[in-house]
């Protein structure tokens, strides 16, 4: 099969310039190791995860495939420093982070060789990560799912782009190879898909929950802050519009509920819930109720995501989920993009001719 290398091929050493997304109760070892498989980059989701549980979502990993693959570390974590040792010892390819690590902690993962590929939502954060010595950036436009900021991918991208001189990858929106072709216009390194990962055969979402989302169209997404006070964007469902609808106080309430359910199932004392509040406090610019209420997160999707129970949980989706309608396999899934954008690149080149 033809290939098409990249500034993300050649970095991470990939077959394909396709990542699987770390999304949280969803990217674990099989769907990890089924994108790897595929020759695309899977990342492991560890927000989610206890250290313990992510010593075995790695080790699990490594038994089902050989192929490089990363795991996503929430930066403010207390213990990130002792999971970023983990990675180090365990050889793992690629860390990624949804909030920028400090400086120091970048510096010792790329002196051990690990790879650094923060998500960023907009060029400022491109511009500091890369002074920083982040190896690339994954950049996600406002149609993505999960957390998201509200500028297209279409002026997003080329904004980063014209920022830094790294490997960008193009998130929000991409689902096929025409996306996959046109971020590698616009000079991008490849793609990161969640959603379309998400509904693919080695996800291990309820068939039940996938189903639901095989029959949404465009329209059938909500950017809400009442799930944990930052933009999210979820499908709608009974849950989100009441959510909609309700009032500060019944979130807090919920928040602090959530909290102890998510204190219990980790096993993490309050202590530490309260010095991860406090390092998430520090690391970004969120008031003290949407740390609050981002103990909602975890256990809301998880009720979604993990317990099939869409009455009462949440389901990160981004607008691309309007135009899917099957699921494949990790290897069905890729291949057919590859394919499809290497046809597309192709018929461009026809037109100068």
């Amino acid at each position: 099969m033809s290939t098409l290398r990249t500034a993300l091929t050649e970095l991470v050493g990939v077959q394909h310039p396709v990542v699987q997304t770390g999304m949280g109760w969803v990217a674990g070892p099989r769907l990890v190791a089924g994108t790897a498989n595929a020759g695309g980059l899977g990342i492991l989701a560890s927000a989610t995860m206890t250290y313990t549980e992510l010593e075995s979502a790695i080790a699990k990993t490594k038994t089902l495939t050989d192929k490089p693959f990363g795991v996503n570390i929430r930066a403010d974590a207390t213990d990130a420093p002792q999971r970023i040792d983990l990675l180090i010892r365990e050889n793992v390819r690629v860390a990624s982070f949804a909030l920028a690590p400090k400086q120091e902690l970048i510096a010792k993962l790329k002196t051990a060789g690990v790879v650094v590929i923060p998500s960023i939502g907009a060029a400022k954060h491109a511009t500091k990560v890369a002074s920083w010595g982040a190896d690339a950036v994954i950049v996600q436009g406002g149609e993505g799912g999960g957390h998201t900021g509200p500028v297209a991918t279409t002026l997003l991208l080329p904004s980063v782009l014209d920022a830094v001189d790294i490997p960008v990858v193009a998130a929000g929106g991409f689902y096929d190879g025409r996306g996959l072709a046109a971020a590698l216009a616009y000079g991008a390194a490849g793609i990161a898909m969640g959603t379309r990962f998400l509904l693919t055969q080695e996800s291990t979402v309820p068939d039940s929950v996938k189903q639901q989302y095989l029959t949404r169209g465009l329209q059938d997404t909500t950017v809400s802050r009442k799930v944990d006070g930052m933009p999210h964007r979820v499908l709608n469902t009974d849950l989100v519009n009441s959510l909609e609808h309700s009032g500060n106080i019944r979130g807090l309430v919920a928040a602090a509920r959530n909290a102890s359910k998510f204190k219990a199932m980790t096993g993490m004392t309050w202590s530490t819930l309260v010095k991860d509040g406090l390092a998430m406090k520090k690391s970004s610019d969120r008031t003290w109720q949407q740390i609050i209420m981002a103990a909602n997160t975890p256990m809301l999707l998880k009720a979604g995501l993990v317990d099939g129970n869409t009455h009462a949980g949440v389901l990160a989706s981004g607008q691309v989920v309007g135009l899917l309608d099957d699921l494949p396999t990790c290897k069905d899934l890729i291949d057919g993009i590859i394919a499809d954008a290497i046809k597309r690149i192709d018929a461009l080149g026809a037109l100068r001719a």
